[in-house]
């Protein structure tokens, strides 16, 4: 009996471990399962997570800019896009070219555009698929497309080389980087950049292997290293949705001539104030009249 009574033991011990093993094998399956579930769904809809096109159609004279008139281009790929562009009151300042952030329109970036407007500088307001009446969507080579097709159209009126600053901002500075590495310009000015997309999805999401999943990875820190225009970094050392950690990172990756005004205190929607107002207006200022550096 006591020989019995020992295997029926065994056997009861046996039957709990394997019960034990078969739901850590489920619970194992299960959060695999969840894991692979949750970063199905994040790949596919990432450029949700990147992009917030603004519909809304932007109004010049409702935000003060009514001396901006629509310039409308047509991609590579068959978009008609519209931009918006003023002529320089003096003819011997630049045309500054400005590609925005992920979100919002021209009119929500007044209070930069206006006193580049008073001071006499010429501008264009790119504007990017998906965005206000434009027709498509939002992607990296598609800004890309939409860029081009602005500083084709610009060059036709003789804006290129000597005659264009180049401007971008958050999200936007990874399209100025990009067509700064394919096109001349006198200036680039850079605000709250990143050294690439890549890097900043996987800071804000360190539990997903981002640097697999990513698509639109503007790596910008790649192409700076091969562009020689005068640069200007401004960036706010307390930005919470571009940490200031990329822009410093592209910063050291750039060539001189370069500046940078890393700014204490400040965030991502609060870094332009007075003083990095007046900065870029002498950065404007200090460019060479009549003089562009080339890409390479």
């Amino acid at each position: 009996m006591e020989f019995i009574r020992a295997i029926s033991d065994q056997d009861a011990a046996m039957y709990l471990q394997k019960r034990r093993s078969h739901k850590i094998s489920r619970f194992v399956v299960t959060l695999v399962l969840t894991y692979f579930i949750l970063c199905t769904a994040i790949t596919l809809e990432q450029r949700a997570l990147m992009y917030f096109p603004d519909r809304s159609v932007f109004e010049p004279a409702a935000w003060g800019l009514s001396e901006l008139q629509p310039l409308r281009t047509v991609t590579s790929d068959g978009l008609t896009i519209t931009s918006w562009h003023r002529a320089p009151h003096d003819p011997a300042k630049p045309t500054i070219m400005f590609m925005q952030g992920n979100a919002g329109h021209a009119g929500h970036r007044n209070h930069k555009i206006l006193p580049w407007l008073q001071a006499g500088y010429g501008l264009v307001v790119a504007g990017y698929r998906g965005y206000g009446d434009n027709p498509g969507s939002p992607t990296e080579q598609g800004l890309y497309r939409d860029a081009r097709s602005v500083l084709e159209a610009m060059k036709q009126r003789g804006v290129t080389g000597p005659s264009l600053v180049l401007y971008g901002e958050s999200l936007g500075t990874g399209v100025a980087v990009q067509m700064a590495a394919e096109y001349p310009a006198a200036g680039l000015i850079l605000e709250s950049p990143y050294s690439s997309t890549v890097d900043v999805g996987a800071w804000r999401y360190p539990f997903l292997p981002v640097r697999y999943l990513i698509w639109d990875r503007y790596e910008s820190a790649d192409k700076i290293a091969h562009i020689h225009t005068p640069l200007l970094i401004v960036h706010g050392e307390a930005d919470r949705v571009v940490p200031v950690q990329f822009g410093k990172k592209l910063f050291a990756a750039a060539n001189e001539p370069k500046q940078s005004m890393f700014m204490p205190g400040l965030g991502h929607n609060t870094i332009y104030g007075d003083e990095i107002r007046d900065a870029i207006l002498r950065f404007l200022l200090q460019i060479p009249r009549g003089q562009a550096v080339s890409t390479h």
